[in-house]
């Protein structure tokens, strides 16, 4: 149930922050709203599996899991670029993310 709670969390960071752009730097009331609403419930959800799992595997998971999502929405929706280094920096989030679920004991203690 943790890693539900955490994905849920993850969904509501990455409209938040989506959401965050279209802001205007708060002028606009819909996004603003959205962006409110979205990290409240981010937080909640994110603070579930924080009793359980150790604090920095769960925001290593949350931390680059959303960055690889809102950069992807950020190259399909707002039309961003990504060059070579961008990847591959985003690879190495991924990989971190990867090895620490698969690999480290971190999650038993």
């Amino acid at each position: 149930m943790n890693y539900i709670y955490l994905f849920i969390a993850i969904g509501f960071e990455v409209i938040a922050t989506s959401a965050l752009k279209l802001t205007d730097g708060f002028t606009k009331l819909v996004p603003s709203i959205v962006t409110v609403a979205g990290y409240g419930l981010a937080f909640y959800f994110l603070s579930l599996p924080i009793r359980t799992l150790p604090v920095g595997v769960v925001y290593a998971f949350w931390s680059g899991i959303g960055i690889v999502l809102i950069t992807a929405i950020g190259w399909f929706w707002f039309r961003q670029t990504l060059d070579a280094p961008a990847l591959i920096g985003m690879g190495l989030i991924v990989a971190g993310v990867v090895t620490i679920n698969l690999f480290s004991n971190s999650l038993t203690h």
